[in-house]
């Protein structure tokens, strides 16, 4: 069932300040689009999240085909993205949709299974994150804005596992990206969970100034997203699974 579970997540970007209320880049409530094969379970989300503050879901998917036509039809923020789906399933949906016209919406891949690979591919396709159907809607609303907003969330469990099982292929892309020492102290930081605004206070340093290291640090990576980074940092050795300090 939806909801049931009381699984954790760290949302790398969750906000001090008040998380229920809107915070798409417009300031407005996050527009939602949920892409699942099941009626019921995609009816019982939509019905649910659209309950939740900030958030306006405002279409469906019951495949990854329909996906990519609904999502460039409506142009949401976020896209809750599916994983088992006919026609084309939604890793495959995830990479067409990302690759495709300019300001795409960031996908957060939903399944029911914690499982490494599809961690592994929805990151190599470029979704911002990865949540478990059976998590509380709380906290499945609470990743569409975080996403909404440019972070992304991260399952610690699952990302160390993915890290020391299946590695991306990128484990020689710090050494070679030439990083300064601010970058890779903000690398570090993004790697605790922390917000650009919380790594800003942490370094007595601007957001604007964060943000044009995170930035840096993205494009020398060849990172897609900050949660590609992240596992980056830990393949490389800079970051050591479970070690914050």
């Amino acid at each position: 069932m939806i909801g049931s579970d009381a699984s954790t997540a760290v949302m790398a970007g969750t906000s001090p300040a008040d998380p229920t209320g809107p915070i798409s880049p417009t300031g407005t409530p996050v527009t939602l689009l949920i892409a699942d094969d099941d009626e019921v379970t995609r009816s019982g989300l939509r019905t649910l999240l659209a309950a939740q503050p900030g958030i306006e879901a405002v279409g469906e998917a019951a495949d990854g085909v329909e996906a990519v036509e609904e999502a460039r039809r409506l142009r949401p923020d976020v896209v809750l993205m599916d994983v088992r789906m006919p026609r084309r399933n939604g890793i495959e949906a995830t990479r067409q949709l990302l690759a495709g016209p300019a300001a795409p919406p960031k996908v957060v891949v939903i399944t029911t299974f914690e499982n490494d690979d599809y961690v592994t591919a929805g990151l190599g396709a470029g979704a911002s994150g990865f949540v478990l159907k059976r998590l509380p809607v709380r906290q499945i609303a609470e990743a569409v804005r975080v996403v909404a907003a440019g972070e992304a969330i991260l399952f610690p469990a699952a990302l160390r596992r993915m890290v020391a099982a299946r590695p991306l292929g990128s484990a020689e892309a710090l050494p070679q990206a030439a990083l300064t020492g601010r970058e890779e102290e903000v690398l570090r930081l993004m790697a605790t969970g922390l917000s650009n605004p919380e790594i800003a206070e942490s370094l007595t340093v601007s957001l604007e100034t964060v943000k044009t290291h995170v930035g840096n640090v993205l494009t020398k990576l060849g990172a897609q997203n900050r949660t590609h980074a992240v596992v980056i940092a830990y393949e490389s050795g800079l970051v050591v699974p479970g070690i914050t300090g």
